[in-house]
């Protein structure tokens, strides 16, 4: 009997992820985020591609925005805009309809692509549930799991009025229901120890109110949890990425399973998260 033949034993090329991304482009960080998954790509440190880029402003309607359409023309991204203000003749959206007749424009615009997954990335609209149901589509929220939920200035105050012990930023899938989707990644870190401790003495007995009123945003508290989370939003992107390009974790039925298709309540990127600070300060 002829021996049955060698087995190839070379693992099977996952294909490049594809992202479709979302943003309005309105300040510098949105430069920087897509500058910072985009060099990420190039130097191959991530098996995806950035499919299209969208925004919802266009060329000439605000300074900020043209500078981020022009780093996308440099990336020679496929770009794709759709005026709001001009589609509305208004900056915000009147009614929840208004919103679905615009994303109607807007996947009829990207039918051409077929992302794995959509990033909103500084992304200023809310997505109609018509947007939600077209594709996978992810943004960031600054907390954990279980958080608080709201503006990230929301959000901080909140963490202060709990006295929370910790905290953490996470990534989630979109939904109808604001900051209301199951998470996919996330990672917590501590708000006790080091320069915390003595932030929080300085606030005992202080009402978030009275906080509010008599420094606001410029609080040391605020400033330091604000500044901790944000720390954690670029790499936490970065993992979450990496961690849906390798596999091991899918968007399937409206929420995240593990590589063999299990449900689970978000991916626990916190080790990799801290390691990239880690590499970051050392390089620094």
């Amino acid at each position: 009997m002829a021996a049955p033949p060698p087995q190839d034993k070379r693992q099977e090329v996952r294909p490049a992820l594809g992202i479709g991304w979302f943003s309005t482009g309105r300040d510098q960080a949105a430069r920087e985020l897509l500058a910072t998954v985009q060099e990420a790509i190039v130097r191959r440190e991530l098996s995806a591609r950035i499919t299209f880029v969208f925004c919802h402003r266009e060329p000439g309607e605000d300074a900020e925005s043209d500078r981020f359409l022009e780093l996308v023309h440099s990336y020679r991204l496929p770009l794709v805009t759709l005026s709001s203000r001009r589609f509305w003749g208004r900056p915000i959206p009147p009614t929840p309809q208004a919103r679905e007749d615009y994303d109607r424009q807007v996947i009829d615009r990207l039918s051409g692509f077929r992302p794995g997954i959509c990033l909103l990335a500084g992304y200023m609209l809310i997505a109609s549930p018509l947007l939600c149901h077209r594709f996978n589509m992810i943004n960031l929220h600054p907390a954990a799991p279980g958080g608080p939920k709201g503006t990230w200035q929301e959000v901080t105050h909140q963490l202060i009025e709990q006295r929370a012990q910790a905290t953490g930023v996470m990534m989630h899938l979109v939904t109808p229901e604001l900051d209301q989707g199951p998470p996919v990644a996330y990672c917590r870190f501590s708000l006790r120890g080091g320069a915390f401790d003595p932030l929080w003495a300085g606030a005992a007995g202080q009402t978030v109110a009275h906080l509010k009123s008599s420094q606001g945003e410029t609080h040391p508290l605020f400033r330091l949890i604000r500044q901790e989370g944000l720390r954690r939003e670029f790499p936490l992107i970065l993992a979450t990425i990496r961690l849906l390009a390798q596999g091991g974790v899918r968007i399937e039925g409206g929420r995240a399973v593990d590589g063999e298709g299990r449900p689970i309540p978000g991916y626990d990127l916190t080790r990799e998260v801290e390691q990239a600070l880690t590499r970051s300060d050392h390089a620094g």
